[in-house]
């Protein structure tokens, strides 16, 4: 798997004018593969630490290395580096425009240079993943549903093979079902291809049930960098920079304070309910200070 590692990153959006504001303060970050979150509210430095990892935005202090190299060493090289960090803006069905499904997948790796047989592959084994059936590909994308239209979009960064897989709110105006479905596939394809994943999302449960480790963004630094159970076991933490848990671990919280401890470290549904026939194997219930059989 491929890693990442900012150091320390600075970042200012309108330097040296009065409207100035940095976005990126000092930040070191470093991931190793697998799926990571990135959570934090809205201005915290999300959206332009992830454009800082694709090359969209240089760096105004610090270095972005992609497998330990400097992404900006040789910036006539700078587009080779999108090729390898894949990024899949938030909406990204806006952004399809030719003709055919086929051919907008197509656009990436054929601006690689590829081309015959092994494009026809990365397509069609890209649309697989995505979840695209292959009938699709010959339908206009304008004819697609909005979840088919979001899947296309993610088929054409897959198409390139990338390294490294970006995506910024990738199941935003979904059903649960569509959730589901995207950030599922997303979860099986990075098992499966060994790619690394970041994904940007503002729901708490998305991260709690698709990610390894998360990234916590608070006031243009890295607030918090743990695993999904070291983050969300410090929901207080949290909440006091404007951030929320999963659902179930407000549940645990309260279940605690009602003496049924099931561990704060509970972020899931299905943890959960392991938990709590856990709990009851033990035949005991704790309220305050009596102890009920």
């Amino acid at each position: 798997m491929a890693s990442v590692e900012l150091r320390n990153i600075s970042f200012t959006y309108g330097k040296n004018t009065e409207t100035s504001h940095k976005a990126l303060d000092n930040v070191s970050l470093k991931i190793n593969g697998g799926i990571t979150g990135l959570i934090g509210h809205t201005g915290s430095g999300k959206s332009t630490l992830v454009q800082m990892i694709n090359g969209l935005l240089k760096p105004d202090e610090g270095q972005v290395l992609l497998d330990g190299r400097d992404i900006w060493a040789d910036p006539k090289k700078i587009r080779e580096v999108r090729f390898k960090v894949g990024l899949v803006m938030q909406y990204p069905e806006y952004q399809l425009f030719a003709d055919t499904v086929g051919e907008d997948i197509a656009f990436g790796p054929k601006n690689m240079g590829i081309t015959g047989d092994e494009l026809e592959k990365r397509v069609r084994e890209s649309a697989r993943f995505a979840g695209l059936d292959e009938e699709l590909l010959d339908k206009s994308p304008f004819e697609l549903s909005g979840g088919q239209k979001r899947r296309v979009a993610l088929a054409g960064v897959l198409a390139m093979s990338p390294e490294v897989l970006i995506l910024d709110e990738p199941a935003a105006g979904l059903d649960p079902a569509g959730r589901r479905d995207i950030l599922g596939g997303i979860k099986k394809y990075s098992r499966e291809s060994g790619t690394t994943v970041i994904i940007v999302s503002h729901s708490m449960e998305d991260m709690a049930m698709y990610c390894d480790d998360i990234v916590v963004m608070a006031n243009s630094k890295i607030f918090m960098y743990k695993s999904c159970a070291e983050v969300f076991s410090e929901h207080r933490e949290l909440v006091a920079v404007g951030l929320d848990v999963p659902a179930i671990t407000r549940v645990a919280s309260a279940l605690a304070e009602l003496g049924i401890d099931i561990g704060a470290d509970v972020y899931t549904v299905d943890y959960a309910t392991e938990k709590i026939l856990e709990f009851m194997k033990n035949g005991t219930i704790n309220v305050g200070e009596e102890k009920q059989v």
